[in-house]
């Protein structure tokens, strides 16, 4: 495996733990930063009860892909578009959502670093996609 597939695995694999931890935090109504990306806002038990098994549903596809990057490109490639459509939805969230009328004690501005820093990872794995696949086909 090249260096560039070993860090897309790596990546996907670190996706879904931070994806079961999201499911974990949400089932458990535990509003913890990074793990609730709008921790401060209100929220229902049955909204987190449905983002923590959809949560669960991407720690699933992440880990699946990362058991072979390589053989699962099509999957890879499902997880990419998802993510960034679900990155773009986040900031198109923060950005016309008015969370001060939600919740007085909201952290707009963490919402925008913890969407910032899904974005990155998205983009790392975008990244990486595109190395490892010039890299496979160089063999």
């Amino acid at each position: 495996m090249g260096r560039s597939t070993a860090v897309l695995k790596w990546l996907l694999l670190a996706g879904a733990v931070y994806f079961l931890g999201v499911s974990v935090a949400h089932m458990a109504g535990a509003k913890v930063p990074l793990l609730f990306v709008y921790f401060s806002v209100p929220s229902h038990a049955y909204q987190d009860r449905i983002i923590s098994f959809l949560s669960f549903g991407w720690s699933v596809f992440l880990f699946t892909a990362a058991i072979d990057p390589v053989k699962n490109r099509d999957l890879v490639k499902a997880v990419l578009i998802a993510g960034l459509a679900a990155v773009f939805g986040l900031h198109v969230i923060n950005s016309v959502t008015d969370f001060r009328s939600l919740s007085p004690d909201a952290h707009p501005a963490a919402f925008r670093l913890e969407t910032f820093g899904l974005s990155v990872y998205v983009g790392a794995l975008v990244f990486f996609y595109y190395l490892s696949k010039k890299e496979n086909a160089n063999r």
